[in-house]
């Protein structure tokens, strides 16, 4: 795109999902004291440990499982609520608390339980869970696949590893909506639907390209009771009427939820790319006060306020989005990373447009230096555009040539970048060339450069004289 809007991500519906399915223990604890049979020494306890469970008295259960765990070590049942219980309790758990202080976490334990009892799948799936949320979904994966081909395991555990394994697919670098689907299809064979499927069933519609069903999906999610004013569901749907190029629906959609929410960021965001979609600058424009509360309430959200200075960019306020860029560029700094290279493209279009050729050529140069950095062959070519012009802006010739070479390696030459290699070329004294091109350049152009087409017909006249009249004058 010639004018890049870095991505706002308004999609933040995936919260849902990671509670329902990776951040709560949901898994329960089960009751294991067997009344029919004749009372163990450790009946009382396990009552004990029981009711503390079900009353969410998690220190209380802690103490009394740890004292069971001594008392009947290698319990499957017991370990694997220990593990509830120090997940429960969180990382700040001190460690004397567990009867293993070298590795008192809920991992240890559950992991403990899946040796004492490998056919045990409320551990697996509890591990597998547990390995997601910390960011290791191969070893996740492992676990609730585990569970998952177990014979005896419980569909409602089935269902639930299945769910997870569809949200690590749908959350995958790339995304796999093909097997997402699948698991999440085999879940809802075992089990009804939930209110969360059918948000992760829009997330995976949208990953497929299928924004028809990602829009079905979310209306229906929307129309369930209670959820008609969820504002991560709205925005989510609005992210993909957008993207099905449909501003006024999204419009519809979001201008009474930013009332209900006039702080929520993403639809305050997703209405700014609506006005900026408009072919009306007034509407444009409206963009930026919306932004510009959206940034003073979010000052370190670096996609905010990218927008922000795109924003000013796109309405001719280059003064205004310099700064900005030049703070994110220096916050990467900072932070011991190398600069996002459509960054400094950015700014370098800023510099550009405030008649700065010299310091926005030196951000292309850094820029450009590894093409592979850039996002897309596309944001690649924008940037040599923009070297191009930065070079020729300041008499540099030969950079202005290497840097439409780069751009040839993408796309076909435009009128804009024939007139400048005609003019490079010239001033290189390539003559043969220029006068080559300055005659492409005349053939390709019509009366959006009259200026240029002047030039060039001058430059021909200098040039050849004997064909001075041989490029006909449009």
């Amino acid at each position: 795109m010639a004018n890049k809007k870095p991505p706002t991500n308004p999609q933040r519906v995936a919260a849902i999902l990671l509670a329902a399915l990776l951040v709560a223990p949901a898994l329960a604890a089960q009751d294991f004291s067997h009344p029919d049979s004749e009372p163990a020494p450790e009946t009382a306890l396990i009552q004990q440990a029981n009711d503390a469970l079900a009353a969410s008295d998690f220190p209380a259960a802690l103490k009394i499982l740890t004292g069971l765990n001594t008392q009947t070590p290698n319990n499957p049942q017991v370990l694997y609520d220990l593990g509830l219980t120090l997940e429960a309790l969180g990382p700040e758990t001190p460690a004397s608390a567990a009867p293993d202080s070298k590795v008192p976490t809920a991992e240890f334990y559950y992991r403990q339980s899946i040796t004492a009892n490998p056919l045990f799948a409320a551990a697996h799936v509890a591990l597998g869970l547990l390995l997601a949320r910390t960011a290791r979904p191969i070893e996740a994966r492992s676990e609730l696949l585990t569970a998952t081909q177990l014979p005896d395991a419980e569909p409602a555990l089935k269902a639930r590893a299945l769910r997870a394994l569809a949200t690590l697919d749908q959350q995958a670098t790339p995304p796999n909506p093909t097997a997402a689907s699948a698991e999440l299809l085999t879940a809802l064979n075992l089990t009804p639907e939930a209110p969360e499927d059918i948000v992760l069933a829009a997330e995976i519609a949208e990953s497929a390209a299928d924004l028809p069903a990602a829009e079905r999906a979310y209306r229906r999610y929307l129309a369930l009771p209670g959820n008609s004013a969820d504002s991560e569901a709205i925005a989510a749907l609005a992210h993909v009427l957008l993207a099905e190029r449909r501003p006024a629906d999204a419009e519809a959609l979001l201008a009474p939820a930013l009332a209900a929410h006039p702080s929520d960021p993403a639809l305050t965001a997703l209405l700014a790319r609506v006005d900026l979609s408009s072919d009306d600058p007034a509407k444009v424009a409206l963009a930026i006060p919306l932004l510009e509360k959206l940034h003073a309430a979010n000052p370190q959200d670096a996609n905010i306020t990218r927008l922000l200075a795109r924003v000013y960019l796109d309405t001719d306020h280059p003064d205004q989005a310099d700064p900005l860029y030049a703070a994110l560029i220096s916050a990467q700094s900072q932070a011991g990373k190398n600069p996002d290279p459509t960054l400094l493209d950015d700014r370098a279009e800023a510099l550009l447009r405030l008649h700065r050729p010299a310091a926005a050529e030196t951000l292309l140069k850094q820029a450009v230096a590894n093409p592979a950095a850039f996002p897309t062959r596309a944001a690649l070519a924008d940037a040599a555009t923009h070297l191009a012009f930065a070079a020729a802006g300041i008499d540099d010739p030969r950079t202005t040539l290497q840097a439409l070479a780069l751009r040839a390696t993408v796309l076909p030459p435009s009128p804009s970048t024939l007139f400048l290699e005609a003019m490079a070329n010239d001033t290189l004294h390539r003559n043969a060339r220029a006068i080559d091109l300055y005659r492409q350049f005349l053939t390709a152009v019509d009366i959006d450069y009259p200026d240029q087409a002047a030039q060039a017909r001058q430059r021909l006249a200098a040039l050849a004289p004997e064909n001075k009249h041989a490029a006909p004058k449009r």
